[in-house]
């Protein structure tokens, strides 16, 4: 989401918009008519898009874990392309980059991650079990690097300190809103630091 730089489309801003909306007031605190309210039209309208509010969530929150896991994928394959840097030098160039892509996420998507948060039990059996396998694939990915990076880590402690920096990241909803927060460049920079702060500690 945070990497398109084209128009949106119809259906990208309704999902963009119910993301905000459920966000602020909660799931069953937003109408369908709400948000077509919120894209210009009618909530009937909607339904040539989605077949209601729930495929809404379940496209957003399946969706947002596919696209961190091909994000993920990316730029490790990018890296393994990359004749120039081998071995360590590599790894350290592939976690930076997928703790850059995380904070893009951390930064460009809170409603996402407050969703995540409060509505994932809401989904149905199949896509909650969907979410979660994305989410491990995506973990694993994050601690194959990790322990490229830092050798003497074993496989457990890889894992905890993956899901702390997570932790970390995923917190921007709680950092403040608009004008509170510092520029975005500061705030991205400051959670990278932190973020291998972290790894460092751990790896120790």
């Amino acid at each position: 989401m945070a990497t398109r730089t084209d128009a949106p489309t119809r259906r990208e801003q309704i999902l963009k918009e119910a993301a905000r909306l459920f966000a602020e007031r909660g799931f069953h605190g937003v109408g369908v008519d709400e948000i077509g309210a919120a894209v210009g039209i009618s909530g009937p309208g909607l339904y040539r898009h989605f077949a209601g509010k729930d495929a809404m969530l379940a496209e957003l929150l399946v969706g947002i874990s596919g696209q961190l896991l091909t994000g993920a994928k990316r730029r490790l394959a990018d890296a393994e392309a990359d004749g120039d840097a081998g071995g360590g030098a590599r790894a350290e160039v592939v976690l930076d980059s997928l703790i850059e892509g995380h904070i893009d996420f951390a930064l460009d998507d809170r409603p996402l991650i407050t969703l995540h948060d409060r509505e994932l039990d809401r989904l149905r059996d199949s896509d909650r079990k969907m979410v979660r396998q994305l989410q491990r694939q995506y973990v694993e990915l994050w601690v194959g690097v990790v322990r490229e990076v830092y050798p003497g880590l074993g496989e457990p402690a890889a894992r905890s300190a993956v899901h702390s920096v997570f932790g970390l990241l995923n917190s921007t909803p709680h950092l403040g809103r608009g004008g509170s927060l510092p520029g975005r460049g500061a705030t991205a920079e400051l959670l990278h630091r932190m973020a291998r702060g972290a790894f460092a500690a751990a790896g120790v």
